[in-house]
């Protein structure tokens, strides 16, 4: 026998296996007891554990013991109901029954014979899913044009490659015109440009990409239009600067605002300038026909993202991106040596040159495990269910005169703050996360600090936000009576 098996052979797996999956269940239907925020301080794991890993083997129900003594007490509960931070992470036990499998096969997808199934499932769930969110059709791999999607692990991932997709085609067109320019002449020139609102990994992308980076104001709604985009880019070209990127956000992180696409769209197609579309939190919501007036002008976008992984019931890491020219992707991160090459080159889509890792994960199982086993109705119903509970605390907020809506409420989030200083705002959200009962982030807008609160569980119901509202108002008693 193997040495190996004789720690953890087929019948102690399936014995820990089943065990983990009881505590997993336990944990989830049971999250809602738990405190959402964790009590320990920095460095309180090391004296739960031996200073250097063990000789000899231990036991699965050693390790199963040690949870909820080591792990637990510093865990931050996201799919807890009271858990209100960021955006949501998606969780759902058909993607966690996937994962499993996608880990028990193991495969590294970095191209096609690397293991078919990988890219060719993968292939598929991006049409599937595009044509749930109603994308143009030229993104989609089964319209026999050039565009195609891929699962790449974060939407700064994704922001990055098209970044660097654009600039290779900025760099072409603009050597073609200029042969006598070298390479750090033109990339000195390359300027991108984004809403002030956008996420800070798409400034971050300009920062890795080498390239200037524009953020541009926003209109009163949070959002930006085609007035100042027009102005940046003309500016720039008069300064002899070569426009080649624009980000727009549909759902910023801070206020869940919407750039005007049918203006920034036909601006960055008359320039000739890449658009890429970052919709990871709210692209999600595009799979109820109601919201898509929400992405109107996204058949100017050159590239479009959003992560299953937040709203989608898919497990981290799922970010969805689609192209509708993947070569100018490919052609810049074409590595091709020979130990990687195989017989049926061109005829599938060999994933590792359409993103920055060469290896990669079975993920597309655990986008075909949601999809099959909720169905796209019940997928719009949990949509349809968060957006619903965000307009129930908005109406929470709007009953007590002491608070405002900062922001329009349009999916998931709530934005709000007590009438009055920055200060007072600061103080109250202290105060709440201290009580450690539900946990909100902050966010500040032109100078204005608010409270955001998102509605992150799926098992948030109607009485979490009523919970959630009543520990806020009654903070609020607590700070302003105090005064």
């Amino acid at each position: 026998m193997n040495v190996l098996d004789e720690v953890m052979d087929h019948k102690n797996f399936k014995e820990f296996s089943k065990a983990m999956t009881e505590y997993i269940a336990e944990y989830l239907e049971n999250i809602r007891d738990r405190p959402v925020l964790p009590t320990v301080e920095p460095g309180y794991l090391r004296p739960l554990v031996p200073e250097e890993a063990p000789e000899r083997a231990e036991t699965w129900q050693k390790i199963m013991g040690d949870l909820e003594k080591v792990i637990m007490p510093g865990v931050t509960h996201w799919h807890s109901p009271r858990f209100h931070a960021y955006f949501p992470t998606a969780n759902s036990y058909p993607a966690i029954v996937a994962d499993m499998l996608s880990d028990a096969i193991a495969c590294i997808g970095f191209s096609w014979i690397a293991s078919p199934a990988c890219t060719e499932l993968e292939v598929v769930m991006l049409d599937w899913m595009g044509k749930l969110l109603g994308l143009p059709k030229e993104f989609l791999a089964c319209s026999g044009g050039k565009g195609g999607g891929v699962i790449q692990g974060t939407a700064s991932e994704a922001t990055l490659v098209a970044l660097l997709g654009a600039k290779a085609k900025a760099m072409k067109k603009a050597k073609e015109e200029h042969p006598e320019w070298s390479e750090y002449e033109i990339v000195s020139k390359l300027v991108a440009y984004a809403s002030q609102q956008a996420h800070s990994s798409v400034e971050r992308a300009g920062l890795l990409g080498g390239v200037k980076f524009r953020m541009l104001p926003i209109d009163e709604k949070y959002r930006l239009r085609g007035a100042p985009l027009r102005e940046a880019i003309e500016k720039d070209k008069k300064d002899g600067l070569i426009p080649f990127y624009v980000v727009g956000t549909l759902g910023t992180t801070s206020s869940c605002a919407f750039d005007v696409l049918t203006e920034i769209g036909p601006i960055c197609q008359k320039e000739e300038v890449w658009l890429h579309i970052d919709a990871a939190y709210a692209g999600s919501a595009f799979i109820c026909p109601e919201y898509r007036y929400l992405m109107e002008g996204v058949e100017y976008a050159d590239s479009f993202n959003f992560n299953p992984h937040k709203w989608l019931l898919v497990t981290f890491d799922c970010s969805n991106m689609w192209l509708k020219d993947p070569s100018w992707v490919v052609n810049a991160f074409n590595v091709d040596p020979l130990y990687l090459k195989h017989a049926h080159q061109g005829s599938a889509p060999d994933y590792r040159h359409w993103q920055i890792p060469l290896g990669r994960r079975f993920r597309a199982l655990k986008m075909w495990f949601v999809m099959r086993l909720y169905g796209a109705e019940n997928l719009r119903a949990h949509i349809r269910k968060h957006i619903s509970l965000a307009h129930q605390f908005e109406q929470l907020v709007q009953s007590d005169n002491r608070f405002e809506i900062v922001a329009e409420v349009l999916m998931g989030l709530v934005c709000f703050r007590l009438k009055g200083s920055n200060e007072k705002n600061e103080e109250l959200l202290k105060m709440i996360n201290g009580r450690g009962k539900i946990h909100l982030v902050p966010s500040k807008i032109k100078d204005t600090y608010f409270l955001r609160l998102a509605v992150c569980s799926r098992y948030s119901d109607s009485e979490d936000m009523e919970y959630s509202w009543n520990e806020i108002k009654q903070t609020a008693d607590h700070l302003l009576n105090n005064k």
